[in-house]
């Protein structure tokens, strides 16, 4: 395939960047709120920057009731309302030529026959010589009933055949180990691993790419990027709103599924990893594989000492009084789901022998944020950090993921006047302020991955049963310990004194992100 040295922040990425290829995309859940918030805005995006391949047909496909007219309706007041950047007629009298709906529930076979059909039709006048990608925007129940029923009708074209076959795969996978690797196996039934691209929107986010190009193309950093030199890592991703409609879903799942299983693990392995010898997705991936194979397990009575878990009591938000979780609609009233967990967790290799990476998580937090916090290790106590009373404060690289993307480094300097005093001060870089424009969306970097077949920032089956596996030995401590309640913490604060204990030293507190 083609490459391309094009210094488009989305095209010049952590490699040299495939070209992505005309194709269908087809969105399993098209009538959805994936599909309207993100996956529609993201595709016009690309348009309006010049990324979108010439032939590209997208195809709602959902038992909705929609024909195109109404599909193209939805997708526009998705794109007025979601986009980060505004609809332009000119533009979208443009993308919705390309805008298409097949109706059909997903358990019947004569829906997949009726999408096959339908692109066959559409795609000679769109451009697009058969390429297709598949995008289940549907529960895990629902994923094996939609591989089957593609391989039923012919839609899957096995390995890499041309034209092409990919099947794009929306979290949550699987619930813990064992379903995780059933799922797996029904995806691997129809299609071969290099097809099948499991999506973490994360790690589509600039300062999450960033974070490699931060550590390994600066000389000031890589160094020190070690048990030497580091004192410990705290990566938070904190959420401002409850659960809200979504408690039936969080009821099943709760914050160390929905959140820590992915999210947090994969910033974890690109935080964490060795220096990878190429920037091709395998070798990559293969790097972030190892730091999820040397986590050291937390299981039995560890997990009682190294896992916080709690749940958001009432509480004020933005001003207005906020019900505790277990007052939530469809909540029940004795859950013992937690909404806020916090880790203490090592990674037993090398580099970070003895360093704890501190893991947390929650909703109903004062503000959205997400961070991962580099602390390093003080100066001897001379000179300046002489006084045991009133230590330095430690060195931190804070890197901002959202809301307000940027990286940070806090140093000690001199106050002005005939004294010396030291005052720590912070020197800040942010991508809004610095290259004047937004950040493209994470769904737009990652769709165009697809596209190309670049899975770099996908992840791979192997990885995912590992931070399963990492996982579900705490979930089965959890159950062996039979909780019957869990500690609170008031909406709008930063979590439960237990949490704070967690982490305490004379050095050591959760940064405020």
């Amino acid at each position: 395939m083609l490459e391309t040295t094009s210094h488009n922040p989305l095209t010049a990425g952590l490699s040299h960047t495939l070209l992505p290829e005309p194709c269908s995309i087809v969105i399993f859940g098209g009538a959805g709120d994936l599909s309207r918030r993100k996956l529609v805005p993201a595709l016009y995006n690309l348009m309006l920057d010049g990324l979108l391949p010439a032939g590209i047909a997208i195809v709602g496909f959902a038992r909705t009731d929609l024909d195109d007219a109404r599909f193209r309706q939805l997708a526009r007041a998705g794109i007025e309302k979601h986009s980060r950047r505004p609809l332009e007629e000119p533009a979208w009298s443009a993308f919705e030529k390309r805008l298409f709906f097949v109706r059909g529930p997903f358990g019947e076979a004569s829906s997949y026959a009726d999408l096959a059909k339908r692109l066959e039709a559409i795609e000679p006048g769109c451009g697009v010589p058969g390429n297709r990608i598949f995008y289940l925007s549907v529960p895990p129940s629902a994923m094996g009933t939609c591989v089957e029923g593609l391989r039923g009708a012919g839609l899957v074209r096995a390995g890499a055949a041309r034209p092409f076959s990919r099947i794009i795969v929306e979290k949550p996978i699987g619930r813990d180990l064992a379903s995780a690797q059933a799922l797996n196996d029904g995806l691997a039934a129809s299609f071969r691993e290099d097809q099948i691209f499991r999506i973490d929107h994360y790690l589509g986010k600039e300062t999450v790419q960033n974070l490699l190009v931060m550590r390994f193309a600066n000389a000031i950093f890589e160094p020190l990027w070690n048990h030497k030199y580091v004192d410990h890592v705290q990566i938070t991703v904190a959420e401002e709103e409850g659960v809200g409609t979504r408690a039936g879903y969080y009821e099943e799942a709760g914050a160390l599924r929905d959140m820590v299983q992915n999210h947090i693990l994969q910033i974890l392995c690109l935080t964490a990893m060795e220096p990878p010898w190429t920037l091709s997705a395998d070798v990559v991936r293969d790097h972030k594989l190892e730091v999820l194979s040397c986590l050291r397990s937390i299981s039995g009575s560890d997990a009682l000492r190294s896992v916080v878990r709690a749940q958001y009591g009432s509480g004020v938000h933005r001003g207005v009084e906020v019900p505790g979780y277990r007052r939530e609609p469809n909540v029940r009233p004795d859950s013992v789901t937690e909404t806020y967990v916090a880790i203490e967790a090592y990674i037993d290799n090398w580099r970070w022998a003895g360093v704890p990476f501190f893991l947390r998580t929650g909703k109903r937090m004062p503000r959205r944020a997400s961070e991962i916090a580099v602390q390093f290790k003080g100066v001897p106590p001379i000179l300046f950090n002489a006084d045991a009373a009133s230590p330095l404060e430690a060195n931190v690289l804070a890197l901002r993921i959202q809301p307000d993307e940027g990286i940070s480094l806090r140093v000690a300097t001199k106050l002005p006047g005939p004294k010396v005093r030291i005052f720590p001060v912070k020197m800040d870089f942010r991508y809004g302020t610095t290259f004047g424009e937004q950040s493209p969306e994470a769904y737009e970097r990652l769709l165009l991955d697809v596209m190309a077949g670049d899975a770099t920032l996908f992840m791979r089956r192997d990885a995912v049963e590992a931070s399963w596996r990492w996982v579900t030995n705490i979930l089965e401590a959890w159950e062996d310990a039979a909780t019957r309640w869990l500690p609170e913490y008031s909406a709008g604060t930063w979590g439960p004194l237990e949490a704070e204990k967690l982490i305490q030293s004379p050095l050591r507190n959760w940064r405020t992100p």
